[in-house]
């Protein structure tokens, strides 16, 4: 039965896989070592989300393009400079919002819970981690109150993200009227189509208030966010706040995601735009259900146009051969690179990696930096004056290839001007990684590092 079961994901790997290096990794090791590899290969190998991009196919993306064009609020002229996340998302640039950038905790959540206050009529709230902790009590509270008021009030929170999410949580919010579902809650561990999805987890961090307002960004629902954690302390993160027509966008995202969880459709009818400022944004979901790695080919995009400047911070750097190689690309074009990782590790395997990574970019003349001052957990990159991504990818094959994840890209000067100012201030508590402090430390630590490097695909 065993051999059966590694035959079976063998053939599934030489079908399906993308890469050579992987299916060669994954047989050799299903063929000398079937226990327990075919059961690994189950929860890190099979991919199967024809069932996601079938409800994609459905819900009326072809047709996003041409309404919002109807509409008048696509930015054609931006959507013509940035062809391929237009392509991508398959939406233009939508002109006519106003950002604001959320720096930390505090800010980020008291502007959530000031707009989820403000809402009249419906409340979509998406995020991996929900801990049902001081913060996540506070947002309970706000949601029941406002479902007892009669708005419709939408969760969904990833499986694996929020497996200690107690059900007594789950239970007020439900008897409140709230309407609560897991990710995969109705694609069950071992379903014959798909097995073990628990490796493919939703990492957006989403909030849409009347389908006016939406906030994405890195934080989740935890007091650790706010720097409470004392082994972390300083929390270093950031969120943005989008009023206009990418709220919409927003909202259409977590719909999906909703049909997905729920089997449930939904029809939000189509509010009245609002278009409080001049700021045009693209609203990019990416996940494991794209046809092509769309989160790859956007970033490997973005800085392969690089020209003078692009800064990247991350909290987990572990890039593929693609991003790397567009990397190297900007450094040999002369492009100033910095890239701002955390000195402190919340994961261990893939903080290692990072190491492993870092030196790789250091042996090509790209400056690494590490944050100081608590931990890093913003997803950024900022490339030249021209566009700004901020959201939830991590630079990292997981972000890339196996997360559902979403990005907000800015072009507009005034965001791209606060996004550096918030970027300098950074840097400028974090110092420099030098090749020799790599090799300083010890041989255990760089071989961990090594080791570590190796599991990049599933990291």
């Amino acid at each position: 039965m065993l051999y059966a079961l590694a035959a079976v994901c063998a053939i599934r790997e030489l079908m399906t896989s993308r890469t050579a290096q992987g299916t060669i990794a994954w047989l050799l090791s299903l063929i000398f070592l079937p226990f327990p590899t075919a059961f690994l290969y189950l929860a890190f190998g099979w991919k199967y989300m024809g069932d996601y991009a079938a409800l994609q196919a459905f819900s009326g993306r072809k047709n996003r393009a041409k309404r919002v064009r109807e509409m008048g609020i696509a930015d054609e002229i931006t959507s013509s400079e940035w062809p391929v996340l237009s392509n991508i998302t398959q939406m233009p640039f939508l002109g006519g919002n106003k950002s604001e950038l959320l720096i930390d905790g505090q800010a980020t959540f008291d502007s959530i819970f000031a707009g989820i206050c403000e809402a009249k009529s419906i409340i979509l709230v998406q995020f991996y981690t929900i801990k049902s902790d001081k913060l996540g009590n506070r947002l309970a509270q706000i949601l029941i109150e406002k479902a007892k008021a009669g708005l419709n009030v939408m969760v969904i929170y990833d499986d694996i993200g929020s497996s200690k999410l107690s059900k007594s949580y789950i239970s007020a919010l439900k008897q409140a009227g709230v309407k609560v579902n897991a990710f995969n809650q109705q694609h069950k561990f071992l379903r014959i189509y798909g097995p073990m999805r628990i490796n493919y987890r939703n990492h957006r961090k989403i909030v849409v208030v009347d389908n006016k307002k939406a906030w994405v960004g890195g934080h989740n629902i935890s007091v650790d966010y706010l720097g409470e954690n004392p082994k972390f302390g300083h929390w270093r993160d950031t969120h943005v706040c989008v009023h206009g027509p990418a709220a919409l966008s927003c909202a259409l995202v977590f719909r999906e995601d909703w049909e997905w969880a729920t089997g449930e459709k939904l029809n939000f009818g189509l509010p009245e735009i609002e278009k409080p400022r001049d700021e045009t944004v693209l609203v990019m979901p990416t996940g494991p259900a794209d046809k092509l790695e769309d989160c790859a080919i956007a970033f490997s995009e973005v800085i392969s146009r690089a020209r003078k400047r692009l800064w990247i911070v991350s909290p987990y750097f572990v890039p593929g051969v693609d991003v790397q190689t567009a990397l190297y690309g900007a450094a040999l074009r002369g492009v100033e690179i910095r890239i701002l990782l955390p000195e402190k590790a919340d994961h261990t395997l893939v903080w290692l990696a990072s190491y492993a990574h870092a030196d790789k970019m250091l042996e090509h003349g790209i400056p690494i930096y590490r944050y100081n001052k608590g931990f890093l957990h913003q997803k950024i990159i900022l490339i030249d004056d021209e566009i700004a991504g901020v959201g939830t990818v991590n630079f990292d094959n997981r972000s890339f290839s196996i997360n559902f994840e979403v990005t907000l890209w800015f072009t507009h000067k005034r965001m791209i001007a606060n996004i550096e100012k918030m970027l300098i201030d950074d840097f400028s508590q974090s110092s420099a990684t030098t090749r020799d402090e790599l090799k300083k430390r010890p041989l255990w630590f760089r071989i961990a590092a090594q080791f570590a490097r190796l599991f990049s695909p599933t990291l």
